[in-house]
């Protein structure tokens, strides 16, 4: 059964690939975002759920998309909230690179396990404050109850960019800025208690890495 984590994980890999690019706020029409988000999430979950691609070329073609996609600085900023503030600038570019990381490595390997069992089925889409577009969509799973996928897009000077997405209501970079406030807390209010805790995870996640592909190509010589 594929959990409500990969689901999440999923959406936000689908909505990581999407690059689009429209007018003001004034003539915006969403129809052509509606369209956009349908076709690059049925191409995203193609790709990343190919049997044909190796695993490390499915991680880097989801960093390129992930990086080309996401405000990873705006999102960063809101999930440290009044942390970010008061981190040095080594300290919050760290932050940044280590939830890159764990970001991608978390969802190419979640949907190179998903296989074929999802797909999205995107219902409209509408003008959001500040430039931006909220595209209506919901995430299909074998035998499963359909989930409802928000995703908001900020207008930037390079085009769209995600911002956030709401899973069954729940904010993706809410859940972040919850979850990463307890641990900077429990460390007294230090910033490094949360940056070693993703340091360790993404060495984890890079090892677990290695091991599968060296697992892959063995199984292949045998």
């Amino acid at each position: 059964m594929i959990s409500r984590r990969f689901v999440m994980g999923a959406a936000l890999f689908i909505a990581s690939s999407l690059c689009l690019s429209f007018p003001s706020h004034a003539d915006l029409d969403p129809q052509p975002a509606k369209d956009m988000v349908s076709k690059l999430s049925k191409q995203a979950i193609e790709v990343m759920t190919s049997k044909g691609i190796q695993d490390v070329d499915r991680i880097e073609k989801f960093r390129t998309l992930f990086i080309s996609s996401v405000d990873l600085p705006v999102i960063s900023r809101f999930v440290l909230g009044r942390h970010w503030k008061i981190a040095t600038p080594d300290q919050q570019q760290d932050f940044m690179k280590l939830f890159e990381d764990m970001l991608v490595y978390t969802w190419a390997v979640r949907f190179k396990e998903a296989n074929d069992q999802i797909t999205v089925q995107v219902s409209g889409a509408k003008p959001d404050a500040d430039q931006g577009v909220i595209v209506e969509s919901a995430i299909l799973r074998e035998n499963q109850e359909p989930v409802p996928v928000l995703w908001r897009l900020r207008q930037s000077d390079s085009g769209f960019r995600i911002i956030d997405l709401l899973i069954e209501g729940t904010s993706m970079i809410v859940t972040y800025r919850e979850e990463y406030a307890s641990v900077i807390n429990q460390n007294g209010g230090n910033i490094n208690g949360l940056l070693d805790l993703l340091r360790k995870k993404v060495g984890i996640m890079a090892q677990d890495e290695i091991a599968s592909q060296k697992a892959s190509a063995a199984g292949k010589a045998n």
